[in-house]
């Protein structure tokens, strides 16, 4: 055998050598490199207290300052927004902002999120009803959807074409019960001195009313300008139900109407499900939605025997708000009422 011939050998042989070393060492490696510690990241959730503002919308309103204890879960639990849940647990509620209150005492049942500003969307249709009753109208006059009232900013649909003409206590059930734009545009555009004059007297409303967090820009709340809190909510919440025709159009579930040039009369339904289905002792309910607000509900209620003002803001899905709502209800007729307020949390 040459030189040459025998160098080239003996590579060979050097080079095999290496691949097998080299295999043989990889899962070494790799079970070594497990070994080396992590570093844990501890996550606690510490508890946020919020001291709840007086309401002071009404003289009947007797308000107690609660201190409430507020710990917002990192997840969702699957078992507590479930449907089956039966009050007994922590009450989780998937509504971005949150209150609950006892109307008679004012005391803070459930808060979360109560000072964050949002748009409220038809929400604002209750202060247009207070604006307009406030003004003593005759609610037999007859008023026309005119080009003015029809809703270009979002494009919403309407059953109440250009042209027709309806009582203003109509209106004024349309625009409640069933959150129909164009009605509430109508109550507005008709009010002594025009829509300008109306949101003026809105915004002086909510001044009245403490409501310091809330701006009003239009008569629908298609306009996402108009915002507020579950705080100030709650406030709009008891004053608008001390008036009796605001209770009585938002607790019908449905109204036919007889519209001109039509055969057959118009079915209107509630927007709140909670009240189309008759099983909750409801004294007051509106409803909203826009992109920018979520779904969003209010209502007055009597949950075990105590009359509840209940701000539901930014809810996900249709549902949601109405889930909220019942799972409030559970958590409310398990627990004591009268001992909640002392230490909750959601």
């Amino acid at each position: 055998m040459t030189l040459n011939k025998q160098i080239g050998f003996y590579m060979r042989k050097l080079l095999l050598l290496y691949i097998i070393l080299a295999v043989s060492l990889m899962p070494m490696a790799a079970q070594a490199k497990s070994k080396k510690p992590h570093k844990h990241v501890a996550v606690s959730s510490s508890s946020k207290h919020i001291k709840h503002a007086s309401l002071k919308s009404r003289p009947s309103l007797n308000v107690t300052k609660t201190r409430v204890n507020v710990r917002m879960p990192t997840q969702k639990s699957g078992a507590v927004y479930a449907d089956a849940y039966d009050g007994s647990g922590q009450l989780l509620l998937a509504s971005s902002k949150a209150l609950v209150i006892n109307q008679l005492t004012g005391e803070t049942i459930f808060a979360k999120n109560t000072n964050q500003s949002t748009p409220i969307a038809s929400v604002t249709k209750l202060m247009t009803a207070m604006v307009m009753l406030d003004a003593h109208l005759p609610m037999d006059d007859m008023l026309v959807i005119a080009d003015q009232d029809v809703d270009y900013l979002k494009g919403t649909h309407s059953r109440l074409a250009v042209g027709t003409s309806l009582t203003r206590g109509e209106f004024l059930q349309l625009a409640l019960m069933s959150s129909e734009n164009r009605a509430a545009s109508a109550l507005a555009h008709n009010y002594p001195g025009g829509i300008n004059a109306f949101i003026v007297a809105m915004n002086r409303k909510a001044n009245l009313l403490s409501m310091k967090s809330t701006r009003f820009f239009d008569a629908t709340g298609l306009d996402s300008n108009n915002v507020s809190t579950a705080e100030d909510l709650a406030r709009m919440v008891d004053a608008a139900y001390h008036y009796p025709e605001i209770r009585q159009v938002t607790t019908t579930a449905s109204q036919s109407i007889s519209l001109y040039g039509r055969r057959d009369q118009l079915n209107f339904l509630n927007s709140n499900a909670l009240v189309r289905g008759g099983d909750w002792v409801i004294g007051l309910s509106k409803t909203g939605f826009i992109n920018e607000a979520g779904r969003c509900l209010v209502m007055q209620a009597e949950i075990s025997g105590q009359p509840v003002i209940i701000v539901l803001l930014d809810s996900v899905g249709k549902l949601t708000r109405i889930a909220d709502a019942n799972r409030i209800r559970k958590w409310i007729e398990h627990n004591d009422a009268k001992s909640l307020g002392q230490n909750v949390s959601g």
